[in-house]
């Protein structure tokens, strides 16, 4: 197993973590952003001075790479660059709507055997970036921008339960008038929540080029529905 620094900041919490051997050791999270320009370095700066404290090599940083802010992800990306530079470590990214299910499968007894789960970045109004899974985190549906709709997800939710959560949810919860619907509030997405994933990809060898990574912006919506519209005049 490895010592990874986890950096998360792609909404409004700021959250950072290190692992080694499976096990969160050091974690810091500040839920009443967005003050990620000053919190981030500052658990960064603390969470390298608890691995060294403790003389625990680090073996790579992990970082969210989206969708999410633009501002945000742009600050912890940059900090996750600036450590893999310094410290000669590899970097990793791991995928801000798995992260999200993370919680919702290991610590939420409330979700069916046979639930899909859906993560939900808010993009304003009624659109979200979301993704559809399984519960052992098999892609049902990938992730795609979508504007929330009753008939957005009924194709799932005839079938059975489906649990929504993160950021985006709770706005879509009037929208989403299904008795198969389920809502699960105060999902975020945490830096101590990584560590799954993270040292997942490690194992894998599944890095990044520390030069050319970028993340997944949520302004990319824009663009996206914009090529669509295109596509079908």
């Amino acid at each position: 197993m490895a010592c990874i620094l986890h950096i998360e900041t792609s909404t409004k919490v700021c959250s950072v973590a290190v692992s080694q051997d499976g096990k969160v050791i050091f974690e810091k999270a500040d839920l009443e952003g967005p003050s990620h320009a000053v919190s981030c370095g500052v658990f960064v700066d603390e969470a390298l001075s608890f691995a060294e404290s403790h003389a625990i090599p680090l073996d790579a940083v992990a970082v969210s790479e989206g969708p999410g802010s633009y501002t945000g992800l742009r600050i912890g990306v940059s900090m996750a660059k600036g450590v893999c530079y310094g410290r000669r470590v590899p970097l990793l990214s791991v995928s801000t709507l798995q992260l999200l299910c993370v919680p919702v499968l290991l610590f939420n007894d409330n979700v069916p055997e046979d639930a899909l789960i859906v993560p939900m970045i808010d993009a304003r109004r009624m659109e979200v970036y979301s993704a559809v899974y399984d519960r052992a985190l098999r892609e049902v549906r990938g992730i795609q921008p979508d504007v929330v709709t009753a008939e957005t997800y009924k194709e799932y939710l005839d079938k059975g339960p489906v649990c929504f959560f993160g950021d985006g949810a709770m706005k879509c919860k009037s929208v989403i008038d299904h008795p198969n619907a389920i809502f699960i509030p105060d999902v975020w997405p945490l830096a101590k929540n990584m560590m799954p994933l993270a040292e997942r990809a490690f194992m894998r060898g599944e890095v990044k080029d520390v030069a050319y990574f970028e993340p997944f912006y949520l302004k990319d919506f824009v663009a996206t529905k914009s090529r669509d519209l295109l596509h079908t005049t």
